[in-house]
């Protein structure tokens, strides 16, 4: 049941004209920053080959790239998300879809798992782009397969929390605006705790973006990846027993 309701959702969204639009503008947003990041580095060459350790294309070209696309995702996964569940509440059939022998756990992560595979597809789309120049120049494919799983659990984190949102409510628009809001008070919350020893650590783990460019450098750490694991969690676990309340009032 779950994976059939992902195929509906994502189902839904290639018939969508918003999410073709919104990939349509991501795809050509990010390939000219691309263009842009490679003229930049074929100027440096010069400069790169007289020092030591000089960065690489990856550093250069790559990371840049992916530190881009979490910007994107963080715009645009709140318009995928607003009607996941707040659409559904409003025409009613939500009702009809609790009213089923089907478990809040399985729509949840069906409607979540629909989304995710959309952001995975555009995610690969993006880590093309590197992947072209290395014909050309080394890449180092340790921090390139690290910035594509920063990229995904950043994706699964940010459908996480806007699954969670739109369950609150039944108007899209304010589930993308507080999922949107949510989102990046957690992005830029370590810089609430600039200066601050107990707090500044505190808000430091709290953050999306310290998590995500520890991943960028390369340096893979189990708790950068259980960090978003347990984030991811939470919202589907809030979700699921949103789902649940809304059951057991009906």
């Amino acid at each position: 049941m779950i994976l059939t309701i992902a195929a509906r959702e994502l189902r839904g969204l290639f018939l969508s004209p918003l999410a073709w639009t919104l990939l349509a503008v991501v795809q050509g947003l990010l390939a000219w920053i691309f263009l842009i990041l490679v003229g930049d580095f074929r100027n440096l060459q010069g400069r790169l080959a007289l020092l030591d350790n000089a960065p690489g294309v990856t550093d250069l070209v790559a990371a840049p790239l992916f530190r881009v696309a979490a910007w994107v995702l963080l715009l645009l996964t709140p318009l995928l998300t607003m009607r996941l569940l707040s659409e559904e509440r409003r025409t009613g059939t939500l009702d009809l879809l609790l009213s089923a022998p089907v478990g809040s756990t399985a729509i949840v992560l069906g409607k979540y798992l629909g989304v995710v595979l959309f952001l995975s597809g555009l995610i690969v789309l993006v880590a093309l782009m590197p992947l072209t120049l290395a014909a050309g120049a080394p890449l180092d494919s340790g921090k390139l397969l690290a910035g594509v799983l920063g990229l995904i659990l950043l994706a699964g984190s940010f459908t996480a929390a806007g699954l969670y949102l739109s369950a609150l409510t039944i108007q899209p628009a304010l589930a993308a605006m507080a999922t949107f809001g949510l989102l990046l008070l957690l992005w830029v919350v370590d810089m609430a705790g600039a200066g601050q020893k107990a707090l500044g650590s505190l808000f430091a783990y709290l953050s999306l973006s310290r998590h995500y460019d520890a991943l960028l450098l390369g340096l893979f750490d189990s708790a950068d990846v259980a960090y978003y694991l347990l984030f991811i969690a939470a919202f589907l676990g809030l979700t699921i027993r949103r789902l649940d309340d809304a059951r057991l009032r009906d």
